[in-house]
């Protein structure tokens, strides 16, 4: 499993506790996990191109 996999599996499991904040009326909490999802979210978008890029310099 790559990096960029446990990235968006971080996401998703950060997303999902943050709406299970969200629905037991705790915001703030639910606010700081949809901030870490979104972070994860992030890392495994910005980890795509770097991947790419070494694919494109081995084939050369």
């Amino acid at each position: 499993m790559g990096n960029k996999s446990l990235y968006y599996l971080t996401c998703v499991l950060f997303y999902i506790v943050a709406i299970i904040n969200f629905f037991n009326s705790d915001t703030t909490t639910g606010v700081v996990w949809l901030c870490l999802g979104s972070t994860f979210l992030c890392l495994g978008a910005s980890s795509k191109p770097k991947e790419n890029e070494k694919n494109d310099d081995s084939e050369i």
